[in-house]
């Protein structure tokens, strides 16, 4: 995937190289697809949360100690060239990576032909950092469309490749419905290593557990016990901070080894979409949305059929409403919202403005 992205980066610059020789019919095609798209890259920071003053008492004295949480930053790589809607204007003159437009994940895009979107943004918010990447290729033709996209954001936990091929039928101008086959690149979303250590009341036989991951217990005699890691090192001598402090890290490690050892998924799925877009100067609606109802069973011990006991519901879709009852006053309402897997993500803004004249 990192090197498709750097390969699709530097495609727009491939059409310049030679400035003497008549450019190839692959040049010329290339430039075309290219053209009005815009190469950025953009470095964003700000302060993040305040410092906070904590506070405890040792021995009877107090400790005065500074929470400091580190600036906030993001660092934005991508390529796009996306139509903008009628409703939509361009808030800065140049791209920043911070730009978030709802539309991007409409089914289809103003135009006919093909739109792609390739971003990797790194962030740090309050202290934490985050790699969020969307890229899809999507291509409207009068009757079809199909996408291919991955998305990963570690901001939500959610990071799949998806391909979908659709046919369209306009009902009307502003009205559309499609339907065809998506095909879904995953982690095995559902997957609970910790099941298979379940006892039948319920509770999980940790301990043992933690010696099958190298951990060692050893019981000195007069009550006295020592808790080792797998290199040797006492990292408990009682059972509270055992329990407390070292088993939850223990089990923490546990998951994350097993679920980067498990094997990636793939699904096929029955899509059904449908889009609708209607604008006018003092109003405009645009909304779509997908429902993934059926999914082939592969039999496969990490199919999510298997944690999930059957067939599910996977849906996705949006809403951008905008609405001018006067001269000075407005409304306006936007929003996605997704469920994969039983993974929900969703952002959304609604307001009023009222300007003065």
């Amino acid at each position: 995937m990192r090197k498709l992205i750097i390969v699709l980066l530097v495609l727009p610059f491939l059409g310049f190289s030679q400035d003497k020789k008549e450019p190839s019919k692959f040049a010329k095609d290339l430039k075309r697809t290219f053209k009005f798209s815009t190469f950025y890259a953009a470095i964003n920071g700000g302060t993040s949360i305040a410092d906070r003053n904590t506070f405890t008492v040792n021995t009877g004295q107090l400790l005065a100690n500074t929470l400091e949480t580190p600036f906030d930053y993001s660092m934005a790589l991508g390529v796009r060239k996306i139509a903008r809607f009628q409703y939509e204007n361009r808030a800065n003159v140049f791209y920043n990576g911070t730009e978030e437009s709802f539309s991007d994940n409409a089914t289809l895009g103003k135009i006919k032909g093909f739109e792609f979107l390739f971003e990797a943004d790194y962030r740090r918010i309050q202290g934490q950092k985050y790699l969020d990447q969307h890229h899809f290729l999507r291509y409207v033709a009068d009757d079809w469309v199909a996408k291919v996209e991955y998305l990963a954001s570690g901001f939500v936990g959610i990071e799949y490749f998806q391909a979908s091929q659709r046919y369209k039928k306009n009902i009307t101008r502003e009205f559309s419905v499609n339907v065809g086959a998506a095909q879904r690149l995953s982690e095995p979303y559902g997957y609970d290593p910790l099941q298979e250590w379940l006892l039948a009341n319920g509770n999980i036989h940790y301990t043992w557990l933690a010696i099958q991951e190298g951990y060692n217990v050893n019981f000195n005699g007069g009550g006295d016990i020592e808790y080792l890691d797998p290199s040797g090192n006492i990292v408990a001598t009682s059972t509270e901070v055992w329990e407390e402090v070292i088993i939850p890290t223990v089990l923490e490690e546990y998951v994350v080894k097993k679920k980067e050892a498990a094997p990636l998924k793939l699904e096929y799925s029955l899509i059904l979409g449908f889009d609708y877009y209607k604008y006018q100067k003092d109003f405009w609606l645009h909304a779509w949305g997908n429902v993934m109802p059926y999914h082939i069973k592969s039999g496969d011990d990490f199919s999510y059929h298997k944690y999930n006991g059957g067939n599910w519901v996977d849906y996705s879709g949006g809403v951008i409403f905008g609405y001018k009852i006067n001269r000075s006053l407005g409304l306006f309402a936007e929003g996605t919202y997704n469920k994969y897997w039983n993974r929900k993500w969703h952002k959304f803004s609604m307001g009023v403005n009222y300007i003065i004249f």
